[in-house]
């Protein structure tokens, strides 16, 4: 009796595809025809064969191909890739052919001489998150060939793949034998119309909207995708330092079904955001996914259920949840992007952007690192608003903490660079909330609620920007607006890198209004991602105390003396110029700690 079971086995499979093969196409279809054969014929197949692989699907201008072990499938890409570098050296650019690879190891279905399966479906994967020239592997794989072949791996993370349920790691192999190996801003992905050369990316993010399309068949609803394509593009416009692609460049694509990395090199852009709307009776689904064109790779994905009660509501709210998500994003995605560039490469705005992202961490190893970055933006460019900013919620960050050799110099150089921040620009939301922020923690609440106020008017959809403003609001005694605010940014952004921030705010609005359950519920959900926030421990070890259940308020500033910043405790009972509303939560502090502060 036959087994109805599928034969299975393990195998290491390699997925190599040609990098703009439409391009060369476009541009000389017999010359990249033949230089396609004799890549595979004197090449290609030859180094598969060698290392005992076997090529099973031809692609056209790609190949899939098993081997009997990882060491073997790694080694025969990097000669692969070592002798096509030395090949492409003395030809001109526009005769080059490049080739990205992936290679995973897995589980595989065997049908004959094909094989299917998950082991196949990561290669592809991998091999569209591969940089042009370049080998990029799974983290298995990484696992049974660190060490055992001379070449440097990069830890690219874990990355979101297309139809794949769970993020995968992996690693991009950066052996010697690939220094010539380029980006695909150097080499484009080809052109959606005509044989022009890519755009060069400017050297801030860079994004184009594509018109979004209509899924539903209906024409009425085609002014709705488009609608709100526009008002997505006008609102991306207004977040400071995003070069944003202008409308009618982008509805030059209305009605196609464009490769992103075409678009990307044809317009300029780093990442692109596309999306669709369906109708169905009432309701309506909207989807959007934001990707960087260099990969390929989603970093982004959300879908919109909506009831069509009102189509021009329903439309301002889901555009707001887009351009709000993608704002936190897009500071993550540049932070990948500059990680790929020697740290002495980076201008002002580079080095802010990495500053950033270690300062938002909020940890005093991520803060030693963050400084220096800060700093050097400032050397580079004297007039750089937003380096100072973020210098200044550094030190304030180190004076609350404590971690610093005089919390009251750290706290005047802090005042000291908001206000020269200040003096550069005040319609810079960016700026605005980073500043607002440090005067928050400095303790000048009212010139933060007045900053971060006018930051939310300029860039309501700032999820970052909702959140400190709310608190604020709530402090100085407007508690229903401001947690309606510091709700709207979790609202805006789900599951955002910065969640824990959002948490943060909440609880001290909540705390404001009295209601201490919800303020420790939200302090304890911004624990669970970051356990040793200062502020999130204060807040929840203030609502437990309120809630009668001191050995819990203790066990917080416990864990916060235990992690550095014991400083912080007797730091909440400086002078404050503000309120009774902090008079409370100090309050409950002193409660907890049963002694008067040391300051």
């Amino acid at each position: 009796m036959t087994d109805p079971r599928p034969q299975r086995r393990l195998a290491a499979i390699m997925a190599a595809d040609v990098v703009s093969y439409t391009r060369l196409m476009d541009l000389d279809e017999a010359g990249t025809l033949a230089r396609l054969k004799a890549l595979r014929s004197e090449l290609f197949d030859p180094r598969t064969e060698a290392y005992g692989g076997r090529i099973f699907k031809n692609t056209g201008d790609g190949a899939l191909a098993e081997f009997p072990s990882a060491t073997d499938a790694v080694q025969a890409a990097l000669d692969i890739q070592h002798e096509l570098a030395a090949r492409n050296a003395d030809l001109p650019e526009a005769e080059r052919i490049l080739l990205r690879v992936g290679i995973s190891l897995g589980d595989v279905i065997v049908e004959g001489d094909d094989l299917f399966g998950n082991g196949v479906n990561i290669a592809a994967r991998m091999e569209a998150l591969a940089a042009p020239g370049s080998i990029c592997v799974s983290a298995n794989v990484y696992e049974h060939v660190a060490g055992a072949i001379e070449a440097e791996f990069e830890d690219l993370g874990e990355q979101e793949v297309k139809n794949l349920p769970r993020p995968v790691r992996c690693y991009q192999l950066s052996p010697s034998s690939t220094a010539n190996a380029v980006t695909p801003a150097e080499t484009g992905e080809p052109p959606t119309s005509g044989t022009s050369l890519p755009v060069a990316l400017p050297d801030k993010p860079s994004i184009a909207v594509l018109p979004f399309n209509n899924m539903s068949g209906d024409p009425e609803q085609e002014f709705f995708a488009d609608g709100m394509t526009e008002d997505i593009i006008t609102l991306l416009s207004q977040v400071p330092g995003l070069f944003v692609i202008a409308r009618n460049s982008t509805f030059a694509y209305k009605g196609q079904s464009p490769d992103v990395r075409a678009v990307a090199a044809d317009l300029g852009v780093r990442y692109i955001l596309e999306g669709s709307v369906r109708k169905g009776g009432n309701r309506i689904r909207i989807t959007a996914q934001f990707i960087d064109a260099e990969t390929g790779n989603h970093i982004w994905a959300n879908r919109y259920d909506r009831v069509l009660d009102d189509i021009f509501e329903v439309q301002d709210e889901v555009t707001a949840g887009i351009v709000g998500a993608l704002q936190s994003r897009l500071l993550v995605a540049e932070a990948s992007f500059l990680n790929r560039r020697p740290t002495v490469e980076l201008d002002a705005w580079g080095n802010v952007v990495r500053a950033k992202t270690k300062l938002f961490a909020y940890r005093r190893a991520d803060l030693d690192e963050a400084e220096p970055h800060a700093r050097r933006a400032i050397e580079i460019d004297p007039n750089y608003a937003e380096a100072y900013a973020v210098l200044a919620h550094i030190m304030v960050w180190r004076s609350f903490n404590g971690w610093t050799d005089d919390w009251y110099v750290a706290a005047v150089e802090a005042s000291e660079l908001c206000d020269k921040a200040l003096s550069l620009t005040v319609n810079d939301a960016a700026v605005l909330t980073e500043v607002g922020s440090a005067y928050q923690w400095l303790g000048r609440f009212q010139k933060a609620r007045a900053l971060l106020d006018r930051a939310h008017s300029l860039n309501p959809n700032a999820p970052m920007t909702c959140s400190m403003a709310g608190l604020t609001s709530a402090q100085s005694g407007q508690t229903d607006a401001g947690i309606a605010l510091t709700r709207k940014a979790s609202v805006l952004s789900a599951k955002d890198p910065l969640e824990y921030m959002f948490q943060l705010c909440l609880a001290h609005a909540l705390f404001f209004a009295r209601d201490f359950a919800g303020a420790r519920d939200a302090g304890e959900a911004s624990l669970l991602v970051e356990p040793h926030l200062t502020p999130s421990l204060l807040i929840t070890a203030a609502a437990y105390a309120r809630l009668g259940d001191m050995d819990a308020a203790r066990a917080r500033l416990e864990r916060l003396r235990q992690h550095g910043s014991p400083a912080a405790i007797d730091n909440m009972f400086r002078p404050r110029p503000d309120g009774t509303l902090w008079a409370e939560f100090t309050g409950a502090i002193k409660e907890v700690i049963g002694r008067e502060p040391n300051i």
